[in-house]
C-alpha cells in the first residue's frame, strides 16, 4: 500500500498521489490520463480528480496498479464502486482486467466472454474481488499466455477455475511446464469460432496473438502504440529473440484485418481497418530503419 510519507514531491496537492515505489510501468497514465502524468522517471499526480468519472477512473488505477504506489489522503468511501467495475469494458464482450502484477511488471490481462467459453488473456493479480466477478461472468474455460512474459498468477488462476493454459512450447520455463495446451509450429491455430492464436516469433521464440472477431488483436509484447513515436510500434530495447524475426512476423500480421491492438505493455490503439494497414506498414518502415540503419 501507498505510504503518505512517501508522497513524490511531483504530486499536486489534493487527496490522490503516487510514492516513490512507482516502477513507471506507465498503467496509471493510460487508465486515467486527466490524473496522471509522467514526472522524473515515475508516475505523478498532475490534477486532482474534477468530476465523478475521472475519480473511478483514478480508483481504477490505484487498483490496477501492481505495486500498490497510488494512495489517497482520505480513505475512500467508493473503492467498492471501483472493484466492482472491473473487468472494464472495451467493447462488445472484450474486457481489460485490471489488477496488473509486478510480477510482469505491470501488463494487462484482458477476458473475453464467451458462450462457448470465457479466455482470459495473459495473468492479471489472483485477487479476490477480481476473482469473484469473473466467477459470475461464467469464470474461465482458457487461460491464454501470449508469451513467457507475463505469465504471472497463472498457476493459481488455473488450480481456482480449472482452466486449460495456453503457451507455445518454445516460451515454456520451469514455472510453466505444466501448461496444460503447449502449441507448436509457426502456423495459425483455431481455438475457437472467430478465435486465432498466430506465431509471432521475435520478442521470444514462442511468443503468440491472438485474433478474435477479425477485430481485437491480442498482442502481448508483440505491438503496441507508441505516444511518443505516433505510431504502431515494438520494442527494440526488449527484443529477447529476434528483432529481425520480429520484423518478420509483423509482416505476417499485415494479412490480417483488425480494429484494436490491446498489448500487454504500451498503449493501446483502436481505428478503422485501412487505418490500421497503414499503421502496420509506418510500424515495419520503423522497423526496418532502426534495424538495418
Amino acid at each position: 500500500m501507498a505510504h503518505l510519507n512517501l508522497r513524490r514531491p511531483e504530486n499536486v496537492s489534493g487527496d490522490f498521489y503516487v510514492d516513490t515505489s512507482c516502477i513507471d510501468c506507465d498503467t496509471c497514465r493510460w487508465m486515467a490520463p486527466e490524473v496522471f502524468i509522467e514526472a522524473g522517471e515515475q508516475s505523478a499526480v498532475h490534477h486532482q480528480p474534477a468530476n465523478e468519472a475521472q475519480r473511478l477512473a483514478a480508483l481504477q488505477a490505484l487498483l490496477a496498479c501492481p505495486t500498490s504506489s497510488i494512495g489517497t489522503v482520505e480513505k475512500p468511501q467508493d473503492v467498492k464502486a471501483a472493484q466492482l467495475s472491473f473487468p472494464i469494458p472495451v467493447e462488445d464482450n472484450v474486457y481489460h482486467c485490471g489488477y496488473h502484477s509486478e510480477n510482469s511488471y505491470g501488463a494487462a490481462s484482458y477476458f473475453i466472454e464467451l458462450p462457448e467459453g470465457n479466455i482470459l488473456v495473459d495473468s492479471p493479480r489472483f485477487t479476490p474481488p477480481l476473482v469473484k466477478r469473473l466467477e459470475k461472468m461464467g469464470g474461465i474455460r482458457y487461460m491464454y499466455l501470449t508469451h513467457r512474459d507475463d505469465v504471472a498468477d497463472h498457476q493459481k488462476f488455473a488450480e481456482h477455475f480449472q482452466c486449460q493454459r495456453i503457451l507455445h512450447k518454445d516460451d515454456i520455463t520451469a514455472d510453466t511446464r505444466s501448461v496444460e495446451i503447449q502449441l507448436t509450429g509457426t502456423e495459425p491455430i483455431e481455438l475457437a469460432p472467430d478465435v486465432l492464436i498466430i506465431p509471432v516469433p521475435g520478442h521470444s521464440k514462442g511468443h503468440t496473438v491472438l485474433l478474435y472477431k477479425n477485430k481485437f488483436l491480442f498482442t502481448g509484447d508483440h505491438l503496441a502504440w507508441s505516444n511518443e513515436l505516433k505510431h504502431l510500434y515494438a520494442f527494440r530495447d526488449y527484443s529477447w529473440y529476434s528483432f529481425s524475426e520480429q520484423i518478420q512476423s509483423m509482416r505476417k500480421l499485415t494479412h490480417y484485418s483488425f480494429e484494436w491492438v490491446l498489448p500487454g505493455h504500451g498503449r493501446r490503439y483502436h481505428s478503422d481497418t485501412e487505418t490500421m494497414k497503414e499503421q502496420m506498414e509506418k510500424c515495419i518502415a520503423w522497423m526496418e530503419e532502426v534495424e538495418f540503419h
